[in-house]
């Protein structure tokens, strides 16, 4: 079987490792345990995390084991990689909630069965710590000059630093630390943001244990130009399907970028490098092909195969013309005859206001019933009902069915 490291590293997932050469003859000769931590920050799992799973399942299904560390005891704190600002305190209830709800959505990409994966909770080592023994054990390994050059904690310190949010590095090392005793683990994986979190377990385990483990780091799921991917105007792309319907879902993937989609293609699906790289030539109508490939094998990977097929005919139903099909996002807004246009477009979460609907009106941007729509001030009216619903079009691909 060919060797897991290079098959990140040709897919373009890997970013950065501690010991590159140690870790591609490690996975290449042994089953390694290795680890992924999900802090509980919402009740669902989004399309950020949906990359750390794809990275999970190419390393299970070359013989390694994951284990799942959701953040049950660092959630009560909050990560301040990439933060500008402190997180929310949340309660125990919902930091228990959302982790019950992490568990569902990483068992549709991951096989625990029979000791495949692990599902593990640092609440079990972490809520129980007593403060001083701590400091006393875990605290004197860390040095505050050096924590203050991890590039999690500069970027804070001008708009401020909680001693609490301090204190994250330190619970996220000794989870290393516990998981290399407890299950043998040698490696952790994360986000390109964790860098310094996981040198710091690293490090950790080395001066505890004397025990050499191991960091690599993956590509954040980013735009060709540089923005986080997995962000709407409604929100985040969830992967809770009442969060985000699978049909939003698999429409977010078709709308993606042209120079995006072959990135996609590498780095969240399972599709062969040898058929990517004969779609690297597509171009014109090819490409918007490659976009329904990637749309319909990531929405199976995260929804399963008939919710993708259900999508998947959904979509060629109404971009075949105008149809209508009972799985395309719907509202229903039973007094809609009679409301101002911009308002009833507000109501669809279709536009985050009015002045954003009538810009886009103002640009023939919007389609009512497959026709072109300009009046800014105009009202539904009865004529738009057509077998009980309005069929509101979005510039070219976004489609939406308004109930009445």
């Amino acid at each position: 079987m060919e060797n897991v490291f290079d098959v990140l590293k040709e897919r373009g997932l890997i970013a950065q490792t501690t010991h590159e050469d140690e870790i591609r003859e490690l996975l290449g000769k042994e089953k390694v345990t290795f680890y992924i931590g999900f802090d509980p920050t919402a009740d669902s799992l989004h399309v950020g995390h949906f990359l750390q799973m794809v990275v999970m399942k190419h390393m299970q299904d070359h013989g390694h084991r994951p284990i799942a560390l959701v953040g049950g005891g660092t959630g009560h704190i909050g990560d301040p990689s990439g933060r500008t600002d402190m997180r929310s305190m949340m309660t125990t209830e919902t930091i228990n909630h959302n982790c019950e709800c992490f568990k569902e959505q990483l068992s549709n990409v991951i096989d625990f069965s029979d000791g495949k994966a692990l599902m593990v909770n640092n609440a079990d080592w972490l809520l129980n710590l007593n403060y001083v023994d701590f400091l006393r054990d875990i605290g004197a390994c860390f040095s505050v000059n050096q924590m203050l050059t991890a590039e999690c904690f500069k970027q804070r310190l001008e708009k401020g630093l909680s001693f609490l949010e301090f204190n994250y590095m330190l619970m996220q090392g000794y989870d290393f630390l516990m998981l290399s005793r407890k299950y043998d683990c040698k490696l952790e994986l994360g986000g390109d943001d964790q860098w310094s979190n996981i040198l710091a377990g690293m490090d950790l385990c080395r001066k505890k244990d004397q025990k050499q483990v191991y960091g690599m780091t993956f590509t954040l799921l980013t735009t060709s130009d540089g923005k986080k991917m997995g962000k709407t105007q409604a929100g985040a792309v969830w992967l809770d399907p009442k969060k985000t319907s699978p049909y939003d879902f698999y429409q977010y993937w078709v709308n993606v970028q042209d120079a995006d989609v072959i990135k996609c293609l590498k780095l969240l699906t399972f599709i062969p490098m040898d058929k990517i790289r004969e779609m690297e030539k597509w171009e014109g109508r090819e490409l918007n092909e490659a976009k329904r490939i990637l749309a319909y094998e990531v929405t199976k990977l995260v929804h399963g195969e008939a919710e993708a097929e259900k999508c998947k005919a959904a979509a060629e139903a109404v971009f075949s013309g105008g149809g209508v099909s009972d799985d395309m996002p719907t509202t229903a807004i039973p007094d809609a005859v009679g409301m101002g246009m911009l308002d009833l477009l507000v109501r669809t979460d279709l536009f985050s206001s009015k002045g954003e609907a009538r810009r886009l009106i103002q640009q023939n941007g919007l389609s009512v019933n497959d026709e072109k729509y300009t009046d800014v001030n105009g009202v539904v009216t009865a004529d738009m009902v057509k077998d009980g619903s309005i069929i509101i079009k979005k510039g070219k691909k976004v489609f939406h069915r308004i109930t009445v």
